[in-house]
Parts: C-alpha cells; sequence; structure tokens
C-alpha cells in the first residue's frame, strides 16, 4: 500500500496534523515522514502569476503601445524565496510511493487557489492519484480527524478553483492595465503638482472603490452646511416633556418647523412658548394617554470576520488586519473556528455537538461561571432549532465560536488576544441566555393645543446582557430617537410610572434646548469593513441592489488587507487611536483621476457584481468562459477609452480644489502638500 501525503498551508498547520495522525518522527527538509504518511506544507502562497515582461521583455517599458495586456494564456511562476519548499513539494507530489494525496491548505477560495498553482506548475503524473480535500473548521483533533475522514474528491471543488483562478486574472488584468494606462496619462500631472520626481497611479477592482467610498465621504463632510434647531422642552410636576407637533397644533404644518420636534429659528422657539403661557406661567396640563409595554432584545447574531472587525475597531482601536491576525492566531492554537466566514450561524451538525464547546469554557474563568449557567439549562439542547442555526445561511464554514480546547495556551496568549477570545466567547455563550427584557413607558401630556412627548425605559432582566455587559445608559431617548424626552434616572422616571390617564398636572417651566445638525460620520476601520460587506446598501437601485445581496465588495479574506495597503501607499489615513480613516492628498488625486476616466471602477455596483460573478462560478452557474469573455472586454474598452483622452491638464483643477484642504509645511512655498494630522 501506497503513503499518503497531507499538503498543509503552513507549517504551524502542518504540525497539528502530524500531532493527530502520530506522525512525530522522520523530520525531513520541509516534510515529515513515517511509514505510511508524509506531513508537509506551503509557506502561504509558492507560486504567483509571471509579469508581462515574462511574456515579452519589451514589455517591461510601459508604453502605450503594448496596452491592452490580455495574454492568450497566462504565465506563472515560482516565487524565488519559497523555491526551495516549492522544490519539496512538488517532488513529494511527484512520488511513485505517494498513493493519495490530502489537500489541507486553508478551506476557502485562497488556500484552494494555493494548493491548485502547486499542483498546476508539478509533474503532469499528480493529477493522475487520487486526491482528496480536506475541508475543517478548526484545528482541534477531533475536526482533523472528521475532515480527513469525510475528505471529497479534489474534484468537487473544481468551480471553486475555477473562481479562484478568475479573481486572480480579474486582479492582475485590472491592475496590470488599468494602473499602467493611468500612470501613463497622468503620472506626470500627479507628479509635478506634487514637486516629485515621479508618481505612478495604482488601482484595483476593489481598493480603488474603497478609496472612492472614503473620498466621496470626506467631500460630503466638507460640503456640509450645519443647520441649527430649537427643540421646546415643558417640565410638568417634575416630569420633562419634549413638544412635537401633532394634529391640532398651531404650528400644523408650519414651514417654521426642523422635522417635527423642533423649529429652524429661535424666535418661532420662544413664540411657542409664549402661546403656552398666555394665560398662566403655568397652565394646566392632562395625561391624554400612556402605554406601558415589555420589550424584549434577543441575544445579537455570532460573530462573522466582518462583524468581529468593526466590534474589535471600536473596543479595542485596532484595524481590521490586526484583528484578523488575532482570530488566524486563536484558530491555528485551536482556541476558536475558522475566521475567514461570512457566516453568523452555527451549521445543524455542530449544533448537535455544541455541548463540548460550551463545556470547554467551563475552564476559563471569566466565562466559566456564564458556562456552567448554560450548561445547567436546556437552552443548549434546542439551538438547533432556533435562529442561531440555518444551513442555508452557510456557504463555506459557519460562524466564529470558542472551540472549547487548546485553552493550556490560554495564558500565553497577549492582552490583546486574550481580549479578542473572551469577545468571542461571551457572544457564543450569549446565545443560549433568555432575551434582555425591559419595561417602557410613553405618555403624551396636553397642555392647550400642545402635545409634549415623554418615555422611560427600563432594564427589568439582563439576559443575555449578563454574560455580554449591560451598557452603561439604557434610555429610550438613545434607543428610539423621537419618540419623546427621556424621563430619566431617579425622581422623574419613578413620577412618570405613577401617571394614569386623566391626571391632571400643572406646568412648572418652559425652556428650549439647542441643536445643531451633524454631517455624515467618517468612516472607521470597523465600520467600513461592515460597509464593504454589505456593499447592496450603498447601491440605489433597489433591483440590482437586490441582484448583489450578499456579494459585498472584496471577501472577508481580503478586506482587511485592501484597506492595509491603501494606508500603506498613502492613499488613505488610519488614525491608528481612534481608527478613523481619511483620505491623503494623494488618494483624492488618484480619486479624481480614476473619476475623469475609469469612474465606474469607484462603483460598487462594479466592484459587488464582479464578485457576484465569481460567486456563480463557484456555484456552477457562471462558466470561466463567460466570466472571461465579459472581464477581457470591460478591460479592453476601458483601456482603449484612457488613451483617447486629453484633459491632462484640466485636472489641475482638481488638485487645487482638493489641496485646499490639506495644510502645506510651515515656512515652505510651492504645491506639495501634508497629509492631515489632526483627525
Amino acid at each position: 500500500m501506497g503513503k499518503q501525503l497531507f499538503i498543509a498551508e503552513k507549517p504551524s498547520v502542518a504540525r497539528e496534523f502530524a500531532k493527530t495522525l502520530g506522525v512525530s518522527g522522520g523530520n525531513r527538509k520541509g516534510y515529515l515522514e513515517t511509514e505510511n504518511y508524509i506531513v508537509t506544507w506551503c509557506f502561504g502562497h509558492l507560486v504567483t502569476m509571471s509579469y508581462p515582461d515574462a511574456y515579452d521583455p519589451a514589455l517591461k517599458k510601459w508604453s502605450l503601445d503594448t496596452l491592452p495586456f490580455l495574454p492568450d494564456t497566462f504565465r506563472y511562476e515560482v516565487i524565488p524565496d519559497a523555491a526551495d519548499q516549492f522544490a519539496v513539494v512538488s517532488s513529494l507530489l511527484a512520488r511513485d510511493d505517494v498513493e493519495r494525496i490530502y489537500v489541507c491548505t486553508d478551506s476557502g477560495r485562497e488556500g484552494e487557489y494555493i494548493y491548485r498553482l502547486v499542483e498546476m506548475m508539478s509533474d503532469p503524473s499528480v493529477k493522475k492519484k487520487e486526491r482528496k480535500r480536506v475541508w475543517i473548521d478548526s484545528f482541534t483533533e477531533d475536526e482533523i480527524r472528521r475532515g480527513i475522514r469525510e475528505a471529497k474528491d479534489l474534484s468537487e471543488y473544481d468551480n471553486l478553483s475555477d473562481s479562484a483562478y478568475l479573481r486572480a486574472k480579474e486582479d492582475y488584468l485590472m491592475g496590470i492595465n488599468f494602473s499602467r494606462v493611468l500612470t501613463l496619462k497622468y503620472g506626470n500631472s500627479i507628479a509635478d503638482y506634487r514637486n516629485a520626481k515621479w508618481a505612478a497611479v495604482a488601482v484595483g477592482r476593489v481598493m480603488t472603490c474603497v478609496l472612492g467610498m472614503v473620498v466621496r465621504r470626506e467631500r460630503e463632510i466638507r460640503a456640509f452646511v450645519r443647520q441649527p434647531f430649537y427643540r421646546v422642552i415643558g417640565v410638568f410636576d417634575g416630569i420633562e416633556g419634549e413638544w412635537k407637533v401633532s394634529p391640532g397644533s398651531a404650528y400644523e404644518n408650519s414651514p417654521a418647523l426642523y422635522r417635527e420636534t423642533g423649529f429652524r429659528e429661535r424666535k418661532d422657539a420662544e413664540a411657542l412658548i409664549a402661546l403656552m403661557t398666555a394665560e398662566s406661567p403655568h397652565p394646566e396640563a392632562k395625561v391624554e394617554s400612556i402605554s406601558r409595554k415589555t420589550e424584549k432584545k434577543n441575544p445579537p447574531m455570532l460573530y462573522n470576520l466582518a462583524e468581529l472587525q468593526n466590534d474589535c475597531s471600536r473596543r479595542f482601536k485596532i484595524s481590521p488586519d490586526q484583528t484578523l491576525k488575532i482570530a488566524q492566531e486563536l484558530y491555528e492554537k485551536k482556541l476558536t473556528t475558522y475566521p475567514r466566514t461570512d457566516a453568523r450561524v452555527l451549521s445543524s451538525a455542530v449544533a448537535k455537538e455544541i455541548r463540548r464547546n460550551i463545556q470547554g469554557l467551563s475552564g476559563v474563568g471569566e466565562v466559566s461561571d456564564a458556562a456552567a449557567e448554560v450548561l445547567a439549562g436546556d437552552a443548549w439542547k434546542k439551538i438547533g432549532s432556533t435562529r442561531y442555526t440555518d444551513d442555508k445561511a452557510i456557504t463555506d464554514h459557519y460562524a466564529i465560536i470558542p472551540t472549547g480546547q487548546g485553552l493550556g495556551v490560554l495564558r500565553s496568549l497577549s492582552r490583546l488576544s486574550r481580549d479578542v477570545y473572551l469577545l468571542i466567547a461571551r457572544r457564543f455563550l450569549a446565545i443560549f441566555y433568555p432575551p434582555a427584557v425591559y419595561e417602557k413607558i410613553q405618555a403624551v401630556i396636553l397642555c392647550r393645543s400642545e402635545r409634549f412627548y415623554v418615555s422611560a425605559r427600563e432594564l427589568k432582566d439582563p439576559g443575555y446582557l449578563k454574560v455580554t455587559g449591560i451598557p452603561e445608559k439604557e434610555t429610550a431617548a438613545a434607543e428610539d430617537g423621537k419618540e419623546g424626552a427621556d424621563a430619566g434616572a431617579g425622581e422623574g422616571r419613578e413620577k412618570l410610572k405613577k401617571l394614569r390617564k386623566g391626571d391632571v398636572l400643572t406646568a412648572e417651566s418652559f425652556g428650549i434646548k439647542e441643536g445643531e445638525t451633524t454631517p455624515p460620520k467618517r468612516y472607521t476601520s470597523g465600520s467600513m469593513i461592515l460597509a464593504m460587506e454589505n456593499a447592496g446598501q450603498l447601491i440605489e437601485d433597489d433591483s440590482l441592489r437586490e441582484q448583489i445581496r450578499g456579494s459585498g465588495i472584496g471577501t472577508s479574506a481580503t478586506r482587511a488587507d485592501i484597506l492595509a495597503k491603501l494606508v500603506k501607499i498613502r492613499y488613505l489615513n488610519l488614525n491608528k487611536k481612534t481608527q478613523v480613516i481619511t483620505p491623503e492628498l494623494l488618494g483624492e488625486m488618484v480619486y479624481d483621476v480614476v473619476d475623469q476616466s475609469i469612474r465606474s471602477l469607484l462603483s460598487p455596483e462594479l466592484t459587488a457584481s464582479w464578485e457576484k460573478g465569481l460567486t456563480g462560478v463557484a456555484e456552477g452557474t457562471v462558466t470561466t468562459e463567460e466570466y472571461m469573455q465579459k472581464l477581457e472586454g470591460f478591460v479592453s474598452r476601458r483601456t482603449n477609452a484612457v488613451k483617447t483622452l486629453r484633459n491632462q491638464y484640466a485636472m489641475r483643477t482638481f488638485y487645487d480644489k482638493a489641496a485646499a484642504y490639506y495644510r502645506k509645511p510651515s515656512g515652505k512655498t510651492g504645491r506639495k502638500v501634508s497629509s492631515k494630522t489632526d483627525q
């Protein structure tokens, strides 16, 4: 009987497979071997796409005459720094005594691509061997054994492989053609404006769209004109109510109104108060209606990568790529499941075995009591029939949850890594708790012909908040916006609780609270990841928004890297303390260049539709031929269109407009502009 070869994506992962298989000896350079098994690894990518000059040395020089560049057959090459390990892996694949190959790279599109490239560059005889795909969600021994036991034939993942190749070709063709043509057309104008020797225009299918989102938001903020407004507040026997226009009001349909709760000018708010106190400074009022109801707030869905990155950005002020690195670390140390997932639910298979995950958390001090409480109840037994379990909502992997294993390494984690682990653990345990229960009281107080609204919201049973933490402030104003003034804590709230319909009150005073409209918020690193995931929300066309639902911009595996690249090349600025994202001047200049040449690259519609096409290829509903025809047509048309443009000098007007918002270095003259530092 021949040997079985296991190929992992990283050495650390290979060690876990070796441990599970009992491969402890036979340590060779680049692999481990025993009588029955061989375990080897990649170092991430070992093979990459060749640059144009590999096709023709003349293509090393950038020229409009050689664009668009659309090769009939794509070329690939071994990455020089990875050549030794590639030689090891490819020689093992070709060995005569290797009978079966287990592909154990990360269970996703990129992991599939890593292996397929190696196989493609290896001896053709490899394809004649039995090849199995191991698809797992964590590195626990049980999960590894299950993955090996249930491994499917590699051919069942051919569509996923096709989509991986196409994604790379798409990024390659757009990057090569658009970056070259835009650099040749506009690089000199950007360089001259910045007093630089040269400037390259880097664009890409996803990163240019993200740049566009940030620049557009910044320009919306700049164009925003603050609008003051004035709200009228009445105090009735110690209970504070907020005036809102209502049927029968003296201001019904008045142009003086700002929305329904205030006035555009202070004089109109003062006129309302004068009307209220015309006959008496303390007019009589009556409780027109009062309602009391119980509200329940269910535990949130489990974490996918985007939600985890958003929460970590908000809570710990770390970037999405930092969160991904920590999540990957936790995964590789068997503490949590696969991080690059879009799903926020469990699979039915996992739900049946969930007790093991909960039981393991009994050994984690911060959540041990919560885990014990969950196990003492019945909710975990029924989780498979709740909204937290849904096989239809899972493509490749279920949500990120703790495995309940690997706890021996917890003490060796950094404080930040442990905090992220606990965040995942608390979110997981929360789904087995009951809803948080609130009592909400709302009252309408009629004074003369005007109505004042007041509400209060009180937590009666924390439910799942016992695990995730109770927010510092739970108020009606925060939750309900326009439903009236919050009665607050203490005496005002207690008085509101005692009110009954028909009660007569006395108006103690009336006052004005001045407010001001606020501009759109800048993206943070976390909210940007969510915006990329939910690209459909950025699209105005209803039919297209529905068409690309769930596709998003980029993937869970690539979004953090894209954002980090934009920061690295100085197109965007990321404030490390606040995680707020703003454009750099260079980024705005590139935005204007793209806006005046290949505007569709800035569009969420285009970017998400390409991603949807890749999903279609992976699902078998779109052929590679259809996709490549569409891709090459798009690249060719856009590249040729840019070649005909003659608007380089006109771009200076756009550069000037953007540069006005960036400070010049003190004591210097000229057009060179520094980045903002006061975000």
